[in-house]
């Protein structure tokens, strides 16, 4: 680990972490969904993050936004007879926007307030799908606040919505969501870490776009699992550990029954066991382990999966479940 640095983390040679942080850890419960709850809630995640930036890591974050974007199609459609409906990568664009605002500027105050000359941007991110993705004709993200199923079924009736249980926790409105195969804002997301940035991208999963023929980019009517983007990020730029901050301090099998049992570690082979076994929720745990998956996979040293007050503890290893080849 590298020393403290108080011009911020601008060594190329430090360790490169990307957190991916849940849209819905930014909400906590029913009570507390507004705008300034979560500016509050990104401020106090954001003070978790700052203590991994003093220790010499490189950082880059990325976060989810299934129940903002919710919000904001549920106000486009209560106001449809006065204006215009707004399409659903406009509403991913909007919430990477807002979200990222939120997060970036919690960080550089909790930068400035330690005394830590620390760059922060958000950059808006793009991330190419295919076309054909089987997700377009059979909608599965979860996404908005959640409903009872009466709710939820009388919106199937009136308003045409795709709906499904999500995982125990209540029924919501489901979208497409295909797979992530290109951040297109790769290299300038590369250029802002050299220069010392950490850099919040890939908001939401990115902002779904296809090729067309002539090269050019056309948005798509999609939500894009972000920790699957965050996997497909960090893969790209290398990064050696990839945290998954969600709200629970560690994985769990048989979670939620009587023999629930915590996970401290597990390698590959185990993680794939209990994947198949079924223990890991869809549209839950399961695209995170997914996620992680992938990324060991693909290179990568370390995945820890836990809350966002255990964030810097898990890296030295004392929170989370941590993944391991």
């Amino acid at each position: 680990m590298s020393n403290v640095n108080t011009h911020g983390s601008n060594n190329s040679d430090s360790p490169l972490v990307v957190i991916a942080i849940g849209g819905n850890s930014l909400i906590k419960d029913r009570e507390h969904m507004s705008v300034l709850d979560q500016y509050r809630a990104a401020g106090e995640t954001s003070r978790h993050i700052a203590p991994i930036v003093k220790s010499g890591y490189r950082v880059v974050v990325t976060h989810g936004n299934g129940p903002q974007v919710g919000f904001i199609l549920l106000r486009s459609e209560i106001a449809k007879d006065l204006l215009h409906q707004v399409p659903l990568a406009n509403c991913v664009a909007d919430t990477q926007g807002a979200i990222g605002l939120q997060i970036a500027q919690s960080l550089k105050n909790e930068f400035l307030l330690s005394g830590l000359d620390q760059n922060v941007v958000a950059i808006v991110t793009q991330v190419v799908v295919d076309e054909s993705d089987p997700s377009f004709a059979e909608p599965s993200k979860p996404i908005g606040p959640f409903m009872t199923e009466e709710e939820a079924r009388q919106h199937a009736r009136d308003d045409g919505w795709a709906i499904g249980e999500d995982s125990g926790r209540g029924w919501r409105r489901l979208v497409p969501s295909p797979e992530p195969l290109e951040i297109v804002e790769l290299s300038t997301i590369r250029t802002l870490l050299d220069s010392g940035a950490l850099v919040v991208a890939a908001g939401g999963g990115g902002i779904p776009v296809i090729y067309k023929p002539d090269g050019t980019l056309r948005p798509r009517p999609a939500v894009i699992d972000k920790d699957a983007s965050s996997c497909l990020l960090a893969s790209e730029l290398g990064a050696s550990i990839f945290v998954i901050s969600t709200d629970v301090d560690k994985v769990a099998l048989n979670f939620g029954t009587s023999q629930q049992v915590e996970i401290d570690s597990m390698n590959i082979e185990e993680c794939r066991q209990y994947l198949d076994a079924g223990h890991f929720a869809p549209g839950s745990m399961k695209p995170k382990i997914e996620s992680a998956l992938k990324f060991l996979e693909r290179g990568g040293k370390e995945v820890i999966i836990t809350q966002p007050h255990n964030l810097r503890g898990a890296l030295d290893g004392i929170y989370g479940t941590h993944i391991v080849p």
